[in-house]
């Protein structure tokens, strides 16, 4: 689910919560899209400080008034995945992908040995490896105010050449592990999360031990599962620590991208408070940094946020409306352009030359008889996105110039107006953006001058309306074909995601779905 929201919103990841403020408004879209056996337990702490780089999101909402807090940090846009999302994307991360099974191979497990008795020659193990790692999964549990913990289970198949006295055959041991660790956050600076992983332990399940020969004495199994719970859990914590720095860093640095709009700039996610869970969700507070070709940055207001309750959802990002606000005004900009009033430019063309020749003054010297009329339309100032329950509106201002060139070079302005539109938008998600389709809704006219004197222009809006929806609608839609890019984040995709518009009561935090 994404949402955009004009106020606050907070998104979490492996961190802890902080403060708390409101939101005022925001647009909302949801995606929807092991056994621990054995009696034995060892303690193996590795803490080590690690850096996760930002990551990406998917999803889409909007809303307006009071949602429940978050750390309260400044912030254009905010995510909250649910554990069932977060659960999916470290198995595909760690399991799927191959990567434990990759560093459990490398694991180097030593030699065993007994101790020589008085009438006995010691039993001697060596050459032992990994043959392989199966069946393995992960699950996961969010630490409210502290991070995550990791679980991974996995089935190992180890073996080795067995001496006992001076007869020599392969060994090969079955074992299930599970391997327990809390990933947390220890500080966040210039973007960067600082996380550890520690508290690992490991829970060994069953031990099965065959030898070729079938000659397994009750000393030779004791004295193999005595060495493998002393000295697993200083290999296996090694790996998950490894594992989930990599992870880390893959997942985080979706949240610090730069990503084009158009062709007319650029806008660069970036994590702006480190990630903090609750026991619902883990959430991030991110902005994003509207950047014109050439280096212009479009500012937009920042609030502290709240989030909406995640119900079945998967993933959910809020956009607050003034960050959507700074993109529109990067996304729709067109340049001034002129075309002639004439049916092949519009129908309405003809219609429209007949009116403003009616509105001549009488006795006008200078107002042109015949000669054709041409047109030019500008953009001024920047679009404002206005959100109610269920509609998305886009508010903005064109000047239309209609003038007549003479012979000699000169240009008589016969009208500059200034026409605010007020234009519903469709929304929706493709490819990884949020796509805006614009329809008109209502057209305002003003005249701003005229160098032949024409003072009423009212007769005149069907005729400007047919014009905008014929000529300016087309080009607005056209420059919007692209879409607003959103952040990939963790790599959740938003097919099938569901884009609604919701209104909170500020007074009593009611919700309309």
């Amino acid at each position: 689910m994404v949402s955009f929201e004009h106020g606050v919103t907070a998104v979490g990841t492996f961190l802890r919560q902080r403060g708390k403020k409101q939101c005022p408004a925001a647009w909302q879209l949801g995606v929807a899209g092991g056994d621990a056996g054995g009696a034995h337990c060892w303690d193996a702490t590795a803490a080590r400080k690690r850096t996760m780089k930002p990551l990406k999101l998917f999803g889409m909402v909007v809303f307006c008034g009071l949602l429940s807090p978050t750390q309260g940090v400044l912030s254009g846009l905010s995510c909250a995945i649910s554990p069932r999302a977060m659960q999916q994307v470290l198995s595909d991360a760690i399991i799927q992908t191959g990567l434990l099974e990759k560093h459990l191979q490398g694991m180097a497990l030593p030699n065993i040995m007994s101790d020589r008795g008085l009438l006995s020659s010691p039993t001697i193990i060596t050459g032992l490896h990994l043959e392989r790692s199966w069946l393995p999964t992960l699950s996961i549990a969010l630490l409210p105010g502290i991070g995550m913990q990791l679980v991974v289970t996995v089935h190992l198949d180890l073996s080795g050449n067995c001496l006992m006295g001076i007869l020599s055959e392969v060994i090969a041991i079955s074992l299930d592990v599970t391997i327990t660790s809390n990933i947390k956050s220890t500080s966040f600076e210039l973007g960067t999360v600082h996380v550890t992983v520690d508290d690992c332990f490991c829970i060994l399940g069953a031990v099965k031990i065959k030898l070729i020969s079938g000659l397994l004495s009750l000393s030779v199994h004791d004295m193999v599962f005595s060495h493998l719970t002393a000295t697993l859990p200083g290999l296996l914590c090694p790996v998950m620590d490894a594992v989930s720095e990599i992870v880390n860093v893959q997942l985080l640095s979706t949240l610090n991208v730069v990503m084009p709009v158009g062709l007319k700039g650029m806008v660069h996610y970036h994590l702006v408070g480190p990630p903090f869970t609750s026991g619902s969700s883990l959430m991030m507070d991110l902005d994003g940094t509207v950047q014109q070709m050439g280096g212009s940055i479009i500012p937009h207001d920042s609030y502290a946020s709240t989030l909406p309750p995640l119900l079945d959802g998967l993933l959910i990002i809020i956009l607050r409306q003034s960050f959507l606000s700074s993109l529109l005004a990067l996304l729709l900009h067109i340049q001034p352009y002129t075309f002639p009033c004439s049916s092949e430019a519009f129908s309405g063309a003809n219609q429209l030359r007949d009116s403003i020749t009616d509105l001549y003054p009488t006795g006008c010297t200078s107002c042109p008889a015949a000669s054709p009329l041409s047109i030019r339309v500008e953009c001024v100032g920047n679009p404002i996105l206005l959100l109610e329950p269920n509609k998305a509106t886009v508010e903005l201002s064109v000047l239309l110039q209609v003038f007549v060139k003479r012979p000699d070079g000169s240009v008589i302005i016969l009208l500059l107006l200034k026409a605010d539109l007020s234009l519903n938008v469709r929304l929706s998600i493709s490819r990884g953006s949020l796509m805006l389709a614009f329809s008109l809704s209502r057209v305002s006219l003003f005249l701003e001058s005229s160098d032949i004197g024409i003072s009423e222009i009212s007769n005149l809006k069907p005729h400007l309306t047919k014009l905008l929806v014929e000529i300016y609608l087309p080009r607005l839609n056209a420059v919007a074909g692209d879409g607003i890019p959103l952040p990939d984040v963790f790599g959740i995709t938003l097919m099938g995601a569901e884009l609604q518009i919701l209104l909170v009561s500020a007074g009593h935090g009611s919700a309309l779905l």
